[in-house]
């Protein structure tokens, strides 16, 4: 007689599905599943350049007609001041760097649920994952472009101070002032489709109404501190205390008043796409 064992081995891990287990271990999972954040961020970053002729020179051509125009129509036109004795370029183009990683982050994220819902509708996973992992391609742009500025900044001879070892601190500040709002705008992507036609006139508003092409000290002063409210003045402003030294002036009040702005927003969206994901497998 010939006889059988089945050896047991240890499981390295179990899926156990449990009514409002994905609720309590919400956070956790998340970190479970960086694996598929790590693809998913690739997966986006190699759609963008890969097998394209001016997928990175269109990350140099926008930052940099976009400077020259602003330099033209608020330097040369408005007679607008500079930071101090700073170039106006190099001073315009410090505050577009948080603006284009913010408005990038902003555009990519809203529209990334209604572009991934095939993989919503079939696997479960933290769907925070995916707005998240768009960030990435935002991310890229944004190092092609600090490298244009360095350029820039070695050609008008204008060397950066000790400041810039804060720039990681602005940086991680703008991407959470854009991941607030464009995850709540990203849930709404998903029940009203007409949302992606509202995002963009949203963004371009907001690039005029941020001081991205002159100084934020032009602001009267009575009004500074409520213009701050909006949470890019306190980024743009940052941004340009680290990378223009001392020529640009640090106004704390607005910078907390901008922070709070910040956090507030970034939890109101994560609140709400929290309270609507469940429903994006059925909506989208």
């Amino acid at each position: 007689m010939i006889t059988s064992k089945a050896v047991l081995r240890p499981r390295s891990h179990i899926t156990i599905i449990e009514e409002g287990r994905a609720e309590r271990n919400y956070w956790r999972d998340i970190w479970s599943y960086r694996d598929l954040f790590a693809i998913l961020a690739w997966r986006d970053i190699s759609v963008r350049y890969k097998q394209t002729v001016i997928g990175v020179a269109w990350a140099l051509i926008r930052p940099f007609l976009t400077m020259v125009i602003f330099t033209v129509v608020f330097g040369r036109l408005a007679q607008l001041p500079s930071d101090g004795s700073t170039p106006y370029p190099i001073m315009v183009f410090a505050g577009m760097l948080p603006w284009f990683l913010f408005s990038s982050i902003m555009s990519d994220a809203s529209n990334s649920m209604v572009g991934n819902a095939n993989l919503i509708s079939k696997v479960y996973f933290p769907r925070l994952i995916i707005p998240t992992a768009s960030a990435a391609v935002a991310l890229i742009d944004f190092l092609v472009n600090l490298l244009m500025l360095a350029v820039i900044m070695v050609w008008y001879s204008y060397p950066p101070t000790w400041r810039a070892l804060f720039l990681p601190a602005f940086i991680l500040m703008a991407i959470m002032a854009a991941l607030g709002p464009a995850l709540w705008m990203t849930a709404l992507n998903v029940k009203y489709r007409d949302f992606r036609y509202i995002i963009p006139f949203i963004v371009q508003f907001g690039l005029y109404v941020s001081p991205v092409g002159f100084s934020s000290a032009v602001i009267p002063d009575k009004w500074r501190f409520w213009y701050s409210l909006n949470p890019m003045v306190g980024v743009i402003d940052g941004f340009r205390w680290c990378l223009l030294g001392g020529q640009s002036a640090f106004y704390l009040p607005g910078f907390v008043a901008s922070l709070l702005a910040v956090l507030l927003l970034l939890w109101f969206g994560v609140r709400y796409f929290r309270a609507t994901e469940r429903t994006f497998a059925d909506m989208v």
